[in-house]
C-alpha cells in the first residue's frame, strides 16, 4: 500500500515541480474519482426518475416529447458511461506509471491540459494530428 499524500484542496500542479510527482498524481487522482462520483451519483438520479416517471400521457405531443426527452437522457448516460471507463482507463495510468504522458510519442502531457481533460491521452500537439488525420479521411 502505498503511502498517503497530504492533499491540500487548494493545491493545484505547476510547471515548476517534478512531473507527475505523488503530489500532482493524487491532485489527479482524486479529480477523477470526483468526477466519476459525481457521474455515477447523476447516473442513479436518472434511474430513479426514469423509474417513477413511468405514466400514462393522454395527449400524443405531450407524450412524444417526453419519449424524446428520456431519449436525450439515455443518450447522456451512454455518452456518460464511456467517460467512467475513460476515468478507469486513466486511474489505472496513474497506478502503472504512464498517466500524463502522451502514448503517441511519450511526452508529458502538459499540466494545463490533464487539468482541463484529466482523461487525456495525447498531448495536445498529437491530438491536433489526429483530428487533422480524421478530417482529411473523413472528406474522402
Amino acid at each position: 500500500m502505498k503511502p498517503e499524500t497530504k492533499f491540500d484542496v487548494e493545491y493545484h500542479p505547476t510547471d515548476d515541480e517534478p512531473f507527475m510527482n505523488p503530489r500532482q498524481l493524487d491532485y489527479f487522482r482524486r479529480k477523477l474519482l470526483a468526477w466519476k462520483a459525481s457521474i455515477l451519483a447523476e447516473s442513479r438520479g436518472t434511474i430513479e426518475t426514469m423509474q417513477e416517471g413511468t405514466r400514462n400521457i393522454p395527449d400524443i405531443a405531450d407524450r412524444a416529447s417526453e419519449e424524446t426527452d428520456r431519449a436525450l437522457e439515455l443518450r447522456t448516460r451512454d455518452r456518460q458511461r464511456k467517460v467512467v471507463s475513460k476515468i478507469d482507463a486513466a486511474l489505472r495510468r496513474i497506478e502503472d506509471g504512464s498517466y500524463g504522458y502522451c502514448e503517441e510519442t511519450g511526452d508529458p502531457i502538459s499540466l494545463r491540459r490533464l487539468d482541463a481533460r484529466p482523461i487525456a491521452t495525447l498531448s495536445l500537439e498529437a491530438q491536433e494530428r489526429h483530428e487533422r488525420k480524421e478530417r482529411v479521411h473523413r472528406d474522402d
